[in-house]
């Protein structure tokens, strides 16, 4: 016996060399390393339960499990549990109890491939032992850990006889389909171990639930069905090709049904009503291609090194466990066109699925829109407003999606942010998405907001362009090609960071819509469902908030932003962002987000290589100030985190300005302001919930001493001039311009009078006095005067009743509006709200010329375009 098993051993490690020259399998799972997004075998998610092998505490014996037999299977997974020093899967169990010359169980026999339950089934023997031996020793316990082996990660294609031998799918291979995979797929070998499962526990489960049947059907029943989750959630359901589904959709109902339609309103033949539909659906839809995937991932791991120091994922655990049971769709921020390529690189190179992606086509352009779509990217228009065929198509192909539990990704924003600031959510694929689940099918739908930080920008002097009124660079393949000559320039550190879901089901009950069931495209949203779809994306934008990460630049930019001459002495530069990380730390603003480990003054020599800042050497100790021509663009960088220190930084304005303060009139104008600021900054806290978080956000300011309690519930600054005085003036300086503007809105409401004016007149000339407002600045800020500030702050005013639109958008208002304006003179100075008030002073016919002028910018932007 000893002979034969010497024999088995060694034929075991004869096998697994030889493979080896043809296999290098790559592990999934959560924590691949981080730096340059590179595969360590030390940082993947090894089960708990197997990597305590290596431990001090005594270990349980631990069995690999396998869906379907497979010798070269059994020899990947052993080899790769040798390297990564757990046990071994082709060691024996051997033990006073165990008897087992290898540790693997396959649920599926040699000579029951191909068939999941067939009339002559039969348990895995070595699964039966092993349970035996746990019911005569109840002491005693084994975890089963699951495996996932794939040999390539195509899903499968219909009409491809191609997939026959190169394409890993969801039937068990043939030995000869299995010697093809080796040698096209052997680079190309992916495994994932899953979190252990204690067999004792199954055993038990079994018999409470099944006390008739015998325990090892539950748990061969349990696993099978476990691991073809977990196959799914990493290859994706079965996929048609680009015709297929073409032709599939036209003649669905509802495209039939839009069809119909069609012809009887543009007076056309059925053809061309279906010739117009099959081009729409060739415009938008996808091809997705398995071997462009691996042309990406091969192309964009060496992007990374070229270009970034490293990207770094964070919470990224959440989404794996919700794959397997939820359509997941990816509600990401959009701050570059790098975005697409890194959250389908992350998501990829983590295990699961690439999303499909909803993409403008304004990047449908020749070769790239193409090699784009074998990505997962689908092309749609930005706008088709009184196109209601293209619209049915458009829907309809949605719909396909979703059914299919295909994951999902668009950009909530619409477009990318030019000012760093989240944009207004843009609903209508929000719209479409809640539309289709409505009419039933798929899985359950969960949102997953993500936050993208950088440290530079490709597209940075082009966003500082046309926030300075330049018109939008159209995208090309000359675009493209300038924007890839940057490629050598190095651009610090990426960040995603994957905040908390938004679960779609909860969001419809709240509202009342989870009972509403559509059976057509073209029905309207109930209005309780439209209520549901604003809430979704408040939510969402929330919550990407709420998973920001303040990196290095991030946090140079606001310090440095917030002095007068955009300079600091170093070592009051270095104490302003230790203390900021410890303000952090004592009140974070949410447990997702993510602060630089760096202290200050590695912080100053990491902007000091990114070339943003510069150090002036002087005698009496060196200064930090911003690189020249740097300011504008570090505006965007502040205002990635600007939502997180917003709160301080009103706070400290109070304290500061009045130089003592009592609570309740800290709280009070708080309350005032909050819901304009968190119209502005999306921010998480209900106003319920407020009290609590200024209590705490004060503690951390007396604890971090920048402003002080006489313990009867007095604040106070410190002595001014001193340096922590200095550092509380340079906290509270944030907030200011967001309080600058809208006295400046209020000042021009005041000055032009209730029913006098109209939103757009407002807003348009708020954006006009905001360009010359900016001129107080030491640089001229295009972002101070972002016409989407001021249309969020009337659109809050209206909200909470402080003025009401007539028919006509006219603003009426009463003394509530004027008792508001009122307390900004406990934050802001005399001499800013005199000025302010005096740039607000516009006789009728000023306004008219003003507007005039501003409708000649907009038709020479156009005409520019």
């Amino acid at each position: 016996m000893a002979k034969k098993n010497s024999f088995s051993q060694m034929y075991r490690r004869v096998s697994g060399k030889l493979l080896s020259t043809f296999v290098t399998p790559q592990l999934l799972g959560e924590s691949f390393a981080t730096d340059k997004l590179s595969t360590s075998a030390k940082e993947q998610d090894i089960p708990a339960a197997v990597d305590a092998q290596n431990g001090s505490s005594p270990a349980q014996p631990v069995c690999y499990i396998l869906q379907n037999y497979s010798r070269s299977n059994a020899l990947v997974l052993d080899s790769e549990t040798r390297r990564l020093e757990l046990p071994a899967a082709l060691d024996s169990m051997d033990s006073q109890l165990l008897n087992e010359d290898a540790s693997i169980i396959f649920l599926q026999q040699r000579a029951q491939r191909n068939n999941f339950y067939p009339n002559n089934y039969t348990f895995p023997p070595r699964l039966l032992r092993l349970i035996e031996v746990l019911e005569k020793n109840p002491e005693l316990d084994i975890q089963l850990v699951p495996v996932t082996v794939l040999w390539g990660r195509a899903p499968e294609k219909e009409e491809s006889w191609f997939k026959l031998l190169v394409t890993d799918s969801w039937a068990t291979p043939s030995a000869l389909k299995q010697l093809v995979n080796i040698g096209v797929h052997g680079r190309q070998t992916y495994l994932e171990f899953h979190e252990a499962r204690s067999l004792r526990q199954m055993l038990n489960e079994a018999l409470v639930k099944y006390p008739n049947l015998a325990p090892a059907t539950y748990i061969v029943s349990d696993l099978t069905e476990y691991l073809a989750k977990q196959r799914e959630v990493i290859l994706g359901p079965d996929l048609s090709d680009r015709r297929n589904v073409v032709s599939g959709l036209i003649q669905s109902r509802d495209i039939q049904s839009a069809l119909k339609q069609e012809v009887i309103r543009s007076n056309i033949t059925p053809t061309q009503a279906e010739q117009m539909a099959a081009g729409y659906l060739d415009e938008i839809v996808s091809d997705y291609s398995p071997s462009s995937v691996r042309v990406f991932e091969r192309g964009l791991a060496w992007l990374w090194t070229q270009l970034y120091d490293g990207v770094e994922v964070h919470h990224f655990q959440t989404v794996r466990e919700l794959a397997e049971k939820y359509e997941i769709i990816y509600t990401p921020c959009h701050r570059s066109h790098i975005d697409y390529l890194l959250m389908s690189y992350v998501i990829y190179k983590r295990g699961l699925m690439i999303p499909y992606i909803a993409a403008g086509d304004n990047l449908n352009l020749p070769l790239l829109g193409q090699f784009l779509r074998g990505g997962g990217a689908f092309f749609i228009r930005r706008s088709f407003k009184g196109l209601e065929l293209y619209s049915a198509v458009l829907k309809e192909y949605l719909h396909s999606i979703l059914v299919r539990n295909t994951p999902l990704e668009y950009f909530i924003e619409g477009g990318r942010s030019r000012t760093g600031r989240l944009l207004r959510p843009r609903t209508g694929m929000l719209a479409m998405t809640i539309h289709s689940k409505l009419r039933g099918g798929g899985k359950p739908v969960v949102f997953i907001p993500t936050y993208f930080g950088y440290e530079r920008l490709m597209e940075g002097g082009t966003y500082v362009g046309e926030m300075q009124g330049k018109p939008k660079e159209a995208e090309s393949i000359f675009g493209l090609i300038q924007a890839a000559r940057k490629i050598e320039r190095i651009f610090g550190k990426v960040h995603v960071s994957f905040g908390e879901p938004v679960f779609l089901d909860q969001m419809l009950a709240r509202h009342n819509a989870d009972k509403i069931r559509l059976t057509s495209n073209d029905q309207p949203l109930p209005e309780e469902a439209s209520a549901a779809v604003n809430a979704v994306a408040e939510e969402i934008m929330q919550n990407i908030n709420r998973a920001a990460v303040i990196n290095p630049v991030s946090l140079l930019s606001l310090v440095l932003l917030s002095t007068p001459k955009h300079a600091l002495d170093e070592e009051v530069c270095i104490k302003q962002l230790d203390i900021y990380r410890r303000l952090v730390e004592m009140a974070p603003y949410d447990e997702r987000v993510e602060v630089t480990s760096l202290p200050g003054k590695e912080i100053i020599g990491y902007g000091l290589k990114l070339k943003l800042i510069k150090r002036v050497h002087h005698v009496l100790g060196d200064i930090i100030a911003i690189e020249d021509n740097q300011a504008v663009l570090l505006t965007y960088f502040r205002n990635n985190i600007l939502h997180l220190f917003i709160l301080p930084s009103l706070i400290a304005s109070l304290v500061q300005h009045n130089g003592k303060i009592i609570r309740e009139d800290i709280n009070s104008v708080i309350q005032t302001l909050y819901p304009f600021l968190k119209a502005e900054l999306f921010l998480k806290w209900d106003a319920d919930h407020l009290p609590d978080v200024i209590d705490h956000v004060v503690e951390a300011l007396i604890g971090c001493e920048l402003i002080m309690d006489d313990g009867r519930g007095t604040l106070y600054s410190p002595a001014p001039n001193s340096e922590s005085y200095n550092q509380l003036s340079v906290l509270a300086t944030p907030v200011k311009q967001s309080l600058e503007r809208y006295f400046m809105t209020l000042a021009l409401l005041r000055q032009r009078g209730s029913g006098r004016v109209t939103s757009r007149q407002i807003e348009d000339l708020s954006h006009l006095l905001g360009q010359r407002l900016s001129v107080l600045y030491e640089f001229n800020s295009p972002e101070f005067f972002d016409k989407t500030l001021f249309q969020s702050f009337i659109g809050a005013l209206t909200q909470l009743g402080y003025i009401r639109l007539d028919e006509n958008q006219v603003l009426y208002f009463d003394e509530g509006l004027i008792n508001m304006a009122d307390n900004a003179r406990l934050v802001l100075d005399e001499d800013t709200m005199n000025h302010l008030q005096h740039i607000t002073n516009f006789s009728d016919e000023e306004v008219i010329a003003a507007i005039a002028a501003l409708e000649k910018q907009k038709s020479r932007r156009k005409r520019n375009k």
